[in-house]
């Protein structure tokens, strides 16, 4: 491949991926976009470029996920250089933090510690030195620090896993499957009677009970739900393709049709006859 034309930009990869957003930036000859783009509105990008990344590894699309990896980077980039614009930081400090974090919280690595435990124990002890790194910052409540912008479901996990060091948690996996009954029985009863605020609320404590059941679990309720939606995608597109095949759309079938469709597509997947 014929080498890019270089703009009066470094050759070496990451000094000219900086030098790229600091022209992005440049006030004279930037983007107009991008001069007017601020950390609040760059973030919903970051946010995206990361499951994108995700999505990648989930379909194993090694060639996609290295451009994904790039935009990821790049978001990385982009906000370092608005810090530095505002005078607060720039890329070399976000790298310089990352190192020192990363050598801090490896000791068994790059320090006296030794390396023979187990990789349950060795993610014990990285939240051990998270708790300690924060204690230092100056009193805190147990639930700070969790991430508002982290998807509902991760966040309802870690959230819980705080409650649960300082022991505010259910003894026991049936405990949880109680409250979902509960959850359930209550969020039935507002449909009835309730407002639909209050039927929101209803089914945000449910989701939270089931994501709490999917932690006592050691289940991920993020990747459990994507593969979820993944079997969903899959078992439909039969159910189009078994359509097509009679001639139909979806929208010429009806509900019994398509439903015995998905029965079908089910057994097959499960190597066996339909019901």
């Amino acid at each position: 491949m014929q080498d890019a034309p270089d703009h009066g930009l470094p050759a070496a990869p990451l000094p000219r991926l900086r030098a790229i957003m600091a022209r992005l930036r440049d006030p004279a000859r930037g983007c107009p976009w991008d001069l007017v783009q601020d950390f609040a509105s760059i973030a919903p990008y970051t946010l995206e470029e990361a499951h994108e990344v995700a999505d990648a590894i989930a379909r194993a699309d090694w060639a996609g996920l290295k451009g994904e990896l790039g935009d990821l980077l790049f978001q990385t980039v982009y906000h370092a250089q608005m810090a530095a614009e505002a005078g607060l930081f720039d890329f070399d400090d976000v790298a310089r933090a990352a190192c020192a974090k990363m050598i801090a919280r490896h000791p068994h690595v790059f320090g006296p510690e030794s390396r023979d435990k187990s990789p349950a124990q060795q993610a014990r002890d990285w939240e051990q030195l998270k708790a300690a790194e924060r204690a230092a910052e100056g009193p805190r409540g147990v639930l700070d620090g969790v991430a508002l912008a982290l998807p509902a479901l991760t966040r309802a996990v870690k959230l819980q896993q705080r409650a649960a060091r300082v022991g505010f948690d259910w003894p026991c996996a049936d405990a949880v499957l109680d409250k979902i009954a509960e959850e359930a029985r209550e969020l039935a009863a507002a449909r009835a009677a309730l407002p639909p605020a209050a039927v929101a609320e209803e089914l945000g404590d449910l989701l939270f009970a089931v994501a709490n059941l999917a932690r006592h679990f050691g289940v991920d309720p993020e990747a459990a739900l994507r593969a979820a939606n993944a079997k969903f995608v899959r078992r439909f597109a039969a159910v189009e393709a078994a359509l097509a095949a009679r001639g139909k759309r979806p929208e010429d079938s009806d509900l019994a049709e398509m439903d015995a469709l998905w029965d079908a597509a089910k057994a097959a997947e499960r190597g066996r006859a339909p019901d």
